[in-house]
């Protein structure tokens, strides 16, 4: 691996860094079944079309149907439903290595964590993320965190193109540094 950009991702040690009301075990047991799903749908199509905007619109529609079918709501759930284990698997491997890393941090409003939780936890979950994203890059060499408060999660790729863009280019800027 030459370099790594992290762009708000899933941590090994995330419970270790947020409030015991965004655990890992509480956050499975949030994640909503298919009947909740089912009653989300409307909802969740409209969020997934207004992600998708910019895409021609033969991807746009293959694209919405995947996302909001019952395999893909399925696959949602299975995702939010596994979180714990994955945290243990990953802390079974290796450490990232000492390579550059850059670690796009995001810290704007998510409406969906605001309908699931009190506005202190998700503060306490916004800096929880900022201290867990500060001690992945304080682990190697050459790590830098850059703080992004103009999107969220699930936004990020869409939102804030540009910042992901500059991440890649810089870590390989510095990759390639004797």
């Amino acid at each position: 691996m030459a370099g790594l950009v992290w762009l708000d991702a899933f941590h090994r040690d995330w419970d270790d860094f947020m409030p015991p009301e965004a655990s890992l075990v509480a956050v499975e047991q949030l994640a909503p079944d298919l009947e909740q799903l089912e009653q989300m749908r409307p909802a969740l199509r409209e969020m997934f079309a207004e992600l998708l905007v910019d895409h021609p619109e033969h991807m746009r529609q293959a694209l919405l149907d995947v996302k909001v079918s019952d395999r893909g709501m399925r696959v949602g759930i299975a995702e939010r439903t596994k979180l714990a284990e994955l945290a243990a698997e990953l802390q079974g491997g290796p450490n990232i290595p000492d390579v550059p890393v850059i670690a796009l941090t995001v810290v704007g409003t998510d409406p969906g964590q605001q309908a699931l939780m009190s506005e202190q936890t998700a503060q306490e979950m916004y800096d929880g993320r900022t201290r867990m994203d500060a001690a992945r890059v304080s682990a190697v060499s050459h790590g830098e965190q850059r703080i992004l408060t103009d999107t969220s999660h699930h936004r990020l790729c869409f939102d804030r193109p540009d910042a992901v863009v500059e991440a890649i280019r810089d870590v390989i800027d510095r990759a390639a540094r004797p």
